[in-house]
C-alpha cells in the first residue's frame, strides 16, 4: 500500500519505518523550507514489542522518501504537535494530495469541531501505542503490538478493512474502545495526572529523570492514582459515561496504596512501558495535555484540589 506520513515526527516516523519494513511504499510530506535539511536515512534504535511482550532491541536504517504534489495515497497518517492539524489540512489541499486520513493525535475538541475540520475528507480517529524522540539523524523509539482505533460503525471511511490489513501485515492489532474520541479524552486525563505528579517530585525539565523517579516510587504512584480519579471525573463532566470504560479504568479503582505497589512492580518488569515513559521529552506537548484538563475542570467547576495544586506547581516549574 501507499502511505503518506505528515512531517518527520516521532510517531509518524516510527510507524513509517514499520510500514516500509514490511514492503509498503512510504513517503513523508515535508515543508519546502525544510526539505534541504531532511537526511536520506535515519538511524533507528527500536524496542519492538510486536513479537515479544518484553520487547526486542533493534538497530536499523530508515530511508526517507519525500512526497510530491498532486499525489494519491491509500492512507495519510497525521500525528503532529497540538494545534497544527488545521495547517496540515490546508497544506494537503494546497498540494492536491488526497487519501484516507488516520488521525493519531491527542484531540481535546468535541465531535462537531472534528467533523467541521475534516469536512470533505474520509478520516478515522486512532491513537498510537508507541513513543520516543528524535535527536539529529537518530530515532530512539518503542512500539507495542496494538493501536487504538475507532470502530467501523463510527467512521466514514470506505477502506476500513484495508486499514486492518495494513496493520495486520505489520503485526499490529487494533483495539476498539466504546468511543475513540472519549477514550482520547480519558487517556489525556490519565496522562495529565501522571505528568503533574512526575513534575512535582522530579525535575520536569529532565523528563527521563522525572519519569524514572515516579515509576520507582510506590508512594508517588499511589498519589498519582488519587490524582487520576480527580482528572477522570473532569472528563465525566463532559457528558462522558465512565461505565463504558470500566476495563480501561479498572486499575485506578483499587485501593491507592495497593495500586501504587502493583504499578511499581509493573514498571520494573515491563521494559516497553518503562521505555515509553522515559523517552517522551517534549515539554510543550506535556503541558498542553495538563492545561486542557485543568481548564476543563475549572470551567466545569469540578472539585479537583490535588490535581489543581499539582498543575499550578508544574506551570511554575516550567516557566521559572
Amino acid at each position: 500500500m501507499k502511505v503518506l506520513i505528515i512531517g518527520l515526527g516521532v510517531i509518524g516516523t516510527t510507524y513509517g519505518y514499520v510500514f516500509q519494513k514490511e514492503g509498503h511504499e512510504v513517503e513523508h510530506l515535508i515543508r519546502d523550507s525544510k526539505k534541504a535539511f531532511v537526511p536520506e536515512n535515519i538511524n533507528v534504535k527500536l524496542l519492538d514489542g510486536r513479537f515479544n511482550n518484553k520487547g526486542e532491541e533493534k538497530n536499523d536504517n530508515y530511508k526517507i522518501h519525500i512526497a510530491n504534489k498532486n499525489s494519491s495515497y491509500d492512507f495519510i497518517l497525521v500525528s503532529v504537535p497540538a494545534g497544527k492539524i488545521e495547517g496540515v489540512i490546508r497544506t494537503l489541499k494546497e498540494n492536491d494530495i488526497n487519501g484516507t486520513l488516520i488521525i493519531f493525535n491527542g484531540i481535546w475538541e468535541d465531535k462537531s469541531y472534528i467533523e467541521n475540520l475534516f469536512k470533505g475528507w474520509e478520516y478515522i480517529l486512532g491513537y498510537p501505542v508507541a513513543g520516543g524522540n528524535i535527536s539529529g539523524h537518530e530515532l530512539n523509539c518503542c512500539i507495542f503490538d496494538h493501536i487504538m482505533l475507532e470502530s467501523k460503525e463510527k467512521t466514514n471511511i470506505k477502506n476500513y478493512e484495508k486499514l486492518l490489513e495494513l496493520l495486520s501485515n505489520c503485526h499490529i492489532k487494533a483495539e476498539i474502545p466504546f468511543d475513540m474520541l472519549e477514550w482520547i479524552w480519558i487517556h489525556m486525563a490519565i496522562n495529565a495526572a501522571v505528568i503533574t505528579n512526575a513534575g512535582e517530585y522530579g525535575d520536569i525539565k529532565n523528563t527521563t529523570e522525572a519519569a524514572e523517579k515516579l515509576m520507582d516510587s510506590s508512594k508517588i504512584l499511589s498519589e498519582t492514582i488519587v490524582t487520576i480519579r480527580e482528572t477522570v471525573k473532569i472528563i465525566a463532566s463532559r457528558n462522558v459515561n465512565l461505565k463504558n470504560y470500566n476495563n480501561e479504568l479498572f486499575a485506578y479503582k483499587m485501593p491507592s496504596k495497593l495500586a501504587g505497589i502493583v504499578m511499581k512492580r509493573m514498571f520494573k518488569n515491563n521494559q516497553l512501558t518503562r521505555r515509553i515513559m522515559t523517552l517522551h521529552n517534549n515539554i510543550n506537548d506535556l503541558l498542553y495535555v495538563c492545561k486542557n484538563v485543568y481548564d476543563c475542570g475549572k470551567n466545569n467547576q469540578m472539585d479537583a484540589p490535588l490535581f489543581s495544586r499539582k498543575y499550578n506547581l508544574l506551570e511554575k516549574k516550567i516557566n521559572c
